[in-house]
């Protein structure tokens, strides 16, 4: 485990003129001081290694057999000439009927059984993501005046809640629900969030259906995620209503999962699909901000006001051969990490009442270091199925060193060498990390060691939606469309975690040059003014 101290960062905030008191017209300051990620290759798990390579060893070693047989046959036919191999064909050998059949039949059975025994390929044919009306944008001054005028918070709440949204990445473009607007009573009600629900969910997946031409009928298989609001009947059932869907639907409803859920229902729609052939697959990723809604006092739980916003996406994916050709993406790797065994993980990111009764998220401060564990695991178990060999070598050198030489080395000269970092930029073109806040997009960018231009979706997501929760790494590969960046063959790593404590990693590989849409992309009415420069905090 890393030194406590080696884990803390500080930052001079500027908190403006004080209003009243002894320094009333005078700036003031504060230094906070805040838990960085651990470093991940301190303390890698060599099993997590032994887990990417066993995968990658299980879809490969097939593949492997084949270059072996081909070069012996290779050099079995080389050795002779052409007249030897017409005589060894047609004059040596003294075929039968039964013999051809017999060899014929074994050969059938074996492809047939190695074509249907492998899995089918899924591609993402095309996604959506919503985009709510004008009359619902606000910006920071205004999300804090409105706040004020619910009369639900006192002025150290609003000053708190000023503070975190200065320094927060968000810009003045995000949505809220209408029902924190028009007002002041408790919108987190059934009703508003059925009305939340409907907006975002019907609006993605009008645009879904509306772009791909297909119809809701031909749908059978349907994934919803939303971590907060799970009403009775379930949201897939409101979608498989409000389209009338057919009977024998496969419908599937997940709750409480967090941001990282839209992977997770990604993974359900792909073990699915396989086992339903010739089928698509629609997955909606939601999360319902006005439902979400914290009218308290306390400060771990005011965080997710500040964050979250108004978002949805609908994906459809399919398993159909014919699909081949109009695919946007083919999926690749889903590598999932589950660090609710222990205590403090499962308990980072909480959802309870405070003690006056107000239903909230309590966020711990420890979530940055947290998070930072689930991350070296997840991305210690892909790292191996998606590196160049000579990266998995000098990475896996690394890890042995460390851990053979370990004690010695702490004692040694060199023992302040930093260790080696695989270059993730050599295994992806295009990364999606979850917008969750300017903190941690600033130390990944920091521990994975990218660019600006790797982290510029992430960062401009944020900025102009806000945290959509599971929705926020569609947003982020609209924005990569939208700036024409994606070309056939390039790879996409979406990254995403959330509470449980949970870290997903989903890889695509585009199969065709992917031009600026001419519709039906939330960033068209601003992409030109994006990447816009992001003020850092004092």
């Amino acid at each position: 485990m890393a030194n406590e101290r080696d884990l803390l960062s500080t930052e001079i905030v500027n908190r403006g003129i004080e209003s009243s008191g002894p320094n009333a017209g005078s700036l003031t300051f504060s230094v906070r001081v805040r838990r960085r990620l651990p470093d991940f290759l301190q303390s890698v798990n060599l099993k997590y290694v032994k887990l990417g390579y066993h995968y990658l060893i299980n879809h490969a070693i097939y593949l492997a057999t084949i270059p072996v047989l081909v070069l012996v046959f290779s050099a079995e036919v080389g050795s002779l000439s052409k007249e030897e191999l017409w005589k060894k064909l047609w004059e040596d050998a003294c075929y039968d009927l039964a013999t051809l059949l017999a060899f014929f039949g074994i050969f059938v059975f074996t492809f047939s059984v190695y074509f249907m025994s492998r899995p089918r390929s899924i591609y993402l044919i095309d996604f959506a993501c919503y985009r709510p009306n004008d009359d619902i944008k606000v910006s920071k001054e205004q999300f804090i005046e409105l706040a004020r005028k619910s009369g639900k918070f006192d002025e150290a709440s609003l000053e708190f809640q000023k503070r975190t949204l200065m320094s927060s990445g968000i810009g003045d473009e995000t949505y809220i629900p209408k029902a924190l607007i028009a007002s002041n009573e408790n919108c987190a009600t059934l009703k508003e969030g059925r009305a939340e629900a409907t907006s975002v969910m019907f609006g993605a997946l009008d645009e879904l259906f509306e772009k791909t031409k297909v119809k809701p009928k031909d749908v059978g298989i349907l994934v919803v995620n939303c971590s907060i609001f799970n009403p009775t009947p379930s949201l897939s059932a409101m979608i498989i209503n409000h389209y009338k869907m057919r009977g024998n639907i496969l419908s599937y409803n997940l709750g409480g999962m967090g941001c990282s859920a839209g992977i997770i229902a990604v993974d359900l729609a792909r073990d699915m699909l396989e086992s339903n052939p010739n089928n698509y697959a629609v997955v909606v990723s939601t999360e319902m901000a006005g439902f979400n809604w914290y009218q308290g006092k306390q400060r771990s739980m005011l965080i997710p006001n500040c964050f979250f916003r108004m978002g949805c996406s609908a994906v459809l994916i399919s398993n159909k051969c014919r699909d081949h050709s109009r695919a946007k993406y083919r999926l690749e790797h889903i590598v999932r990490t589950h660090k609710g065994a222990h205590d403090s993980s499962f308990r980072c990111v909480y959802q309870e009442e405070d003690e006056q009764g107000f239903k909230g998220l309590k966020v711990s401060k420890d979530l940055v270091e947290i998070g930072g564990d689930a991350l070296k695991t997840n991305i210690t178990t892909l790292g191996p199925l998606v590196l160049p060999f000579y990266e998995q070598l000098l990475f896996f050198a690394t890890l042995i060193r460390s851990h053979l030489f370990g004690s010695n080395a702490a004692n040694s000269p060199n023992s302040s060498r930093k260790p080696y970092i695989p270059d993730y930029k050599l295994a992806f073109e295009h990364f999606c990390v979850h917008a969750a806040s300017k903190t941690v997009i600033d130390e990944l960018q920091t521990n994975l060691e990218l660019s600006d231009k790797n982290m510029e979706a992430s960062r401009m997501t944020l900025h102009r939606f806000g945290n959509t929760s599971s929705s926020s790494i569609w947003y982020e590969l609209a924005y990569l469309e939208a700036k024409e960046r994606v070309k056939r063959g390039d790879r996409v790593w979406q990254l995403a975690f959330g509470s449980g404590f949970k870290c997903n990693s989903l890889v695509w590989r585009s199969m065709r040059r992917v031009k600026k849409p001419s519709t039906n992309n939330p960033w068209l009415d601003c992409i030109v003014r994006y990447p816009v420069p992001l003020t850092p905090s004092l």
